[in-house]
């Protein structure tokens, strides 16, 4: 079952093939995790959708306050029996039906979506993670590049690339060439006691859990966090590399090319991580 606009429906014949999301890439998602009826981090979810939808000259409804579209979701895991389990929530905006590539209207609709996920709390996998760099194509650094929206060509071709690679994941490069982030989450880097993090003006995805990296970072002692570009020539010199999103948390990679790592500081990071969310 899915909502659309308010409606649970059955999940077949809801959008028309005229949808602007589906025919321009005009919208908008947010990704977030649910566990037992709680949404993780979700205010900071509401407040990048609510920015992301003014930078896309987006109307927001008077209604669509963060009680009314929690409201929305917890009714749409209530009608999948999912309100007592872990779930991903897939909260999609979109422009509504008109226009070519201008669109007739500014105004929206929205979708949710929900799958069932195993794990309540964030579970580290020290098994085997090998990544290389995705080089065929380039991101802009740019302001819409750290949108969540619907125009994930790169994103795709690059996890097709990682499969027929036997890769796990692939770190993509920005048209200065720099690291920005992985082809499904922000990316880490440590060295001794530095942990490294490309700038949003870099144009990596303003990720929620990013934030919360970020924000967890700040109270570790012996921890010193910079903002700066990366370049392809530092992954292999550091001690760590690890990818965040708010469905895995933090994936340690194990192995780029011919290094392998260790996740001392990821798991470091992570056990505070949980600590925060049960005290939440």
């Amino acid at each position: 079952m899915t909502n659309y606009n308010g409606n649970i429906l059955a999940e077949t014949n809801i959008l028309s093939i005229q949808n602007r999301g589906y025919a321009y890439g005009d919208a908008l998602f947010e990704t977030i995790k649910a566990s037992h009826g709680k949404l993780l981090f979700w205010e900071d979810h509401y407040f990048r959708l609510m920015a992301s939808m003014r930078i896309m000259r987006m109307e927001i409804p008077m209604n669509f306050t963060m009680e009314f579209l929690e409201e929305q979701i917890q009714n749409t895991l209530k009608a999948n029996s999912l309100t007592e389990a872990s779930a991903r929530v897939k909260l999609t905006v979109h422009r509504n039906e008109g226009g070519l590539y201008l669109p007739q209207t500014n105004a929206v609709g929205f979708n949710i979506s929900v799958k069932p996920l195993e794990d309540d709390f964030y579970v580290l996998n020290d098994g085997t993670y090998e990544v290389d760099l995705f080089k065929d194509y380039y991101v802009s650094p740019s302001l819409l590049s750290t949108l969540k929206t619907n125009n994930k060509a790169l994103h795709v071709v690059g996890s097709i690339y990682a499969k027929e690679n036997n890769l796990n994941n692939c770190l993509i490069l920005n048209t200065n060439k720099q690291v920005v982030e992985a082809l499904n989450g922000n990316v880490f880097l440590a060295k001794g006691n530095i942990i490294k993090t490309p700038p949003l003006t870099d144009g990596c995805l303003k990720g929620v859990m990013r934030k919360q990296i970020i924000d967890v970072l700040k109270t570790l002692e012996g921890y010193q966090l910079i903002e700066e570009s990366i370049s392809p020539f530092e992954l292999q010199k550091s001690d760590e590399i690890f990818i965040t999103n708010v469905i895995s948390g933090i994936t340690p990679v194990s192995k780029y090319r011919k290094k392998s790592f260790n996740s001392e500081v990821a798991k470091t990071i992570l056990q505070k991580l949980n600590v925060k969310i049960r005290l939440s």
